[in-house]
This record gives structure tokens, C-alpha cells and sequence, in this order.
């Protein structure tokens, strides 16, 4: 009786046991709102999710996805909502998102924003056609321009640009499109011009300086100026001569592209997520896979942040010393 007892309790303890496996085994889903297919948000989601999965040799159990979305706005109302586990955003839409400011007054702070990371710069290009005669801002008036679409964060800073050079979207013949359609709009001579924020180059205006050419419009002088010294989250900028096909170097700003999460978030998760994030295997994806990887460093994850960082996220950069 008391070997089949023990016998028993083998069975037993070998069914906890594996059962205990199975579920450190059980699949964690962490998805990544990106932006458009078109643009930058998507590709660098699309690596990142790559080298933190546990297929990528991240973190164990892992599975993440890039989900292609309408950019920062449309991530953060997700993020809050618990439809996206995370999500890309620009800082001034993160900041504004938290302290219930900007875009985001009158509709309540969203508290349980967090941070992972700063990633990289993201630049506002002004991309006009080569002959429509629009050399500064000033020019858009009167003109066919696209804002990108509501719930983007370049629409919301497209209206900042308009203002300090004395347009509002009154002035001139606005258009609410994502980069892509844009993009054919400008081609086909149905547009004058359109703001993209994001880190260049970016594939769809490669493509159409190479097939069309284009003229890149600097954001810059007394006006710029005047932006950065009212809204701390812009950075002056300059896109290098040939970043883009037959296009000179051109001054403009830019914001930071961060990467944001809920309170929420298991800080377990989180700290192992980082801590994929900034291994080697995960360096030497970034650094081939876009040409803003090699931006994308540990020792500017916690730069130009303005919301709090996740408690996961704040532990390694602790360890790593990139806190103090």
C-alpha cells in the first residue's frame, strides 16, 4: 500500500510538474501600435517585435507583433484602453496625453502612461512638388496640402508649423491623408504638398523623389526658433544632402519617437522586454534592419521622456547605469 501510495505521488508530483511547464510555456502577447505601412513606425515595429519575441531570441513565451494603426494618438487611446499592449508615439503626443494638455485638453490625463524607451529623432518633412513654387511655409498659402489624417501626431504638429508662420488650415486647401496616399496624390499632380513626421529616409518619399522628384521645404528662421523655445519637445534638425534623390541638405525640427506602455504592464514583463530590447542579438538587428536603428541606443532610451517611465523599464535602466 505505501509503494503504490508512493507511486501515486510520483504521477502527482510528475502532472504539477508538467502542468508548472506548461504554463511558464503558456504564450505572452505584447502587441506594438505602429502607424502606416508607409512609414517609419511600422518597419522599426516590425524589427523590434522580432528581437523580443522568444522566436527571435527574446524574451521566453514572448510573441509580439507590429499592428499597423493611425499613429501616436490613435496608440495612446489604445494603450489606455487595453486594446494594444503597447504602442509608438511622438513625445509631444505623449506629454500632452499624460498631463492632459494640447491635443488632449478637456478630455482628461491619461495617468497610466508610461515609457520603455526613446527610440529615435522623428523629422517633420514639408515634401512639396518640384514645381510648385513653394520654397518656405509661408508659401503653403492658397495651396493643396495634406495634413496626414485626425488621430495623427502630425497633423497635430502640422497646425503648430501652420501657426508660427501666421496659416492656420483655413488658409490653405487642407487634405487629411495617411503618407501613402499622399504620396500617389503628390505624383499624379492632385497635390502641392504634404507633412510627414517620422525618421527619414522613409520609403515612400525615397520612392517618389526617385520617380518624380521632389523638394524638401525647410522649417527654419525666426519662426522655428520661436517653436522651439514655445514647445520643449522639438529639436532643431537637418536632413543631410542626398537623403533623399537629388534633394539638398534641408533645415527643419523634429520630435522624439518613444515607445509607451501602461501602468498596467506586468514589471516583470516589462524589465525582460527592455532587457531584449537592448541585447546584442537585438543591436545587430537594428543596426541592419533600418537605416534608424543605428539610432535607436540604450544611452538614449531615457532622453527627452517627459512622461514616467514603467517601473520595469526604469530598473534596468538602473542597473545599466543609464539611470542614476
Amino acid at each position: 500500500m505505501k509503494k503504490r501510495r508512493m507511486a501515486v505521488g510520483a504521477v502527482l508530483g510528475a502532472l504539477v510538474l508538467s502542468a508548472g511547464v506548461a504554463l511558464a510555456q503558456a504564450p505572452a502577447f505584447f502587441r506594438i501600435g505602429t502607424g502606416g505601412t508607409a512609414g517609419t513606425y511600422y518597419p522599426v515595429g516590425g524589427l523590434i517585435a522580432n528581437t523580443i519575441s522568444a522566436t527571435g531570441g527574446g524574451v521566453p513565451g514572448l510573441v509580439a507583433t507590429a499592428v499597423s494603426s493611425n499613429g501616436s494618438v490613435a496608440n495612446i487611446s489604445a494603450v489606455n484602453g487595453g486594446s494594444l499592449e503597447s504602442g509608438f508615439s511622438q513625445s509631444d503626443v505623449a506629454y500632452w496625453a499624460y498631463t492632459g494638455t494640447g491635443l488632449f485638453e478637456g478630455k482628461g490625463k491619461i495617468e497610466n502612461l508610461r515609457a520603455i524607451a526613446t527610440l529615435y529623432p522623428e523629422t517633420i518633412h514639408l515634401v512639396a512638388t518640384k514645381n510648385s513654387g513653394i520654397k518656405s511655409v509661408a508659401d503653403l498659402k492658397g495651396k493643396r496640402v495634406s495634413l496626414d489624417e485626425p488621430g495623427s501626431g502630425t497633423l497635430v504638429d502640422a497646425r503648430i508649423v501652420l501657426s508660427a508662420y501666421g496659416l492656420t488650415e483655413k488658409d490653405v486647401k487642407a487634405e487629411y491623408l495617411k503618407p501613402g496616399p499622399a504620396g500617389d496624390r503628390l505624383r499624379d499632380g492632385a497635390l502641392d504638398a504634404y507633412f510627414f513626421v517620422g525618421g527619414y529616409p522613409t520609403g515612400a518619399i525615397s520612392e517618389l523623389a526617385t520617380s518624380s522628384g521632389i523638394t524638401l521645404v525647410p522649417i527654419g528662421g525666426p519662426e522655428a526658433e520661436k517653436m522651439l523655445a514655445d514647445y520643449q519637445f522639438f529639436s532643431k534638425d537637418t536632413v543631410p544632402a542626398g537623403t533623399y534623390k537629388d534633394v539638398p541638405e534641408t533645415q527643419t525640427i523634429s520630435v522624439n519617437a518613444q515607445w509607451v506602455t501602461s501602468a498596467k504592464q506586468s514589471d516583470d514583463l516589462v524589465y525582460n522586454i527592455v532587457k531584449a530590447l537592448w541585447s546584442d542579438n537585438s543591436r545587430t538587428v537594428l543596426d541592419a534592419g533600418h537605416a534608424k536603428g543605428k539610432l535607436i541606443t540604450v544611452q538614449n532610451a531615457t532622453k527627452g521622456i517627459g512622461i514616467p517611465l514603467h517601473p520595469g523599464a526604469e530598473k534596468f535602466y538602473r542597473e545599466k547605469g543609464v539611470l542614476q
